[in-house]
């Protein structure tokens, strides 16, 4: 059951960061803002996976895991999608 509510939450926050993106990067958005949110969903989602398996599996605590996957996400949907822009230019 909390892999359902994880990858849910990931979808939210993939799609804040897609808003989040095109409000920053306005005239900027090589994919559009349906692609730069489908971008953030998937980032979100594969990131958000990868820290709730692999922060335990390196002997972190439960307390590291959750602050990892509350924080990294986002910000790893925000690089990409800065690296899809870069990429595009």
């Amino acid at each position: 059951m909390e892999i359902i509510i994880l990858v849910v939450v990931m979808i939210v926050v993939g799609w804040l960061m897609g808003q989040v993106a095109g409000a920053i990067w306005k005239d900027d958005l090589p994919l559009g803002k349906q692609g730069n949110t489908i971008a953030a969903i998937v980032t979100c989602i594969v990131v958000g996976l990868l820290d709730w398996y692999v922060i335990p599996a390196m002997g972190f605590s439960e307390t590291l895991k959750y602050i990892g996957v509350a924080m990294e996400p986002a910000l790893g949907a925000l690089l990409v999608l800065w690296l899809i822009r870069r990429a595009r230019q």
